[in-house]
């Protein structure tokens, strides 16, 4: 008898898996909207989508294991790694999803809080916050918008030796810049940035990626606390904001 596994479970959804199915539960049935739109617009393999019943959708698993996981060293090839750039640069390059993303000034306005909550719950020093704070003041400019995926953190990325074989979890999919991609891609991974950009293009800028970096930490950190996430674990987001 199979069983019931719990990939990860919080406040917003969880994921269980059973044999080779994946079952997300999500009460936000938007999510679940964009994520299968996007995966029937995306240029890249995606998991198949076996069923959906709201407020579960069924995906079959893909082939493969994650090219990593945060906080632990990556065990993929450097080959892997590229692929997974040019992966990414082949998504970049697709149409565009109908989706808006987040806006400069919405991007600036949620910055400015979660780091004045940082500060005044004490979650980190002040001035660890201030310095992340002024590398993520480059990314605040306009950019051309690309389909991102929107959460392309290693874990999410599926490998079989040195080719990908799928991109999981699009619910975030939508019309943004680039780098960002890139940087969760490769946050807390560092050492495989090269081979990143070795499959993706040499037009990506190193430090627009930096510094999404401290953006994607700096903007978490509230959301991995209240949901009950380990937030100190090496290689973690602290650490990111702490190497930047």
């Amino acid at each position: 008898m199979e069983e019931v596994e719990v990939v990860v479970a919080h406040h917003d959804c969880a994921t269980l898996r059973v044999g080779d199915v994946f079952l997300k539960i999500d009460a936000d049935q938007t999510r679940t909207d964009v994520e299968v739109e996007a995966m029937a617009m995306a240029p890249i393999p995606t998991p198949e989508i076996l069923w959906r019943k709201p407020p579960v959708l069924a995906l079959a698993a893909l082939p493969g294991k994650a090219l990593g996981r945060l906080g632990e060293p990556s065990t993929a090839s450097s080959a892997a790694w590229t692929a997974a750039g040019a992966a990414v640069r082949k998504l970049h390059d697709a149409p565009l999803t109908p989706r808006p993303g987040r806006s400069v000034d919405e991007l600036a306005s949620s910055l400015d809080a979660e780091c004045e909550w940082l500060v005044t719950t004490g979650v980190l020093p002040k001035n660890l916050v201030e310095r992340n704070r002024g590398i993520a003041e480059t990314v605040l400019r306009p950019w051309t918008p690309a389909f991102i995926h929107g959460d392309l953190q290693v874990a999410h990325v599926f490998v079989d030796g040195d080719e990908v074989t799928g991109v999981i979890d699009w619910s975030e999919a939508a019309q943004g810049d680039a780098h960002f991609d890139l940087a969760s891609l490769t946050l807390g991974h560092r050492e495989h940035l090269d081979d990143v950009i070795a499959g993706y293009g040499t037009d990506a800028d190193l430090d627009l990626i930096r510094a999404w970096w401290s953006v994607r930490s700096l903007l978490a950190i509230r959301w991995l606390t209240e949901h009950g996430f380990d937030i100190s674990m090496p290689g973690g987001e602290i650490d990111v904001l702490r190497s930047a």
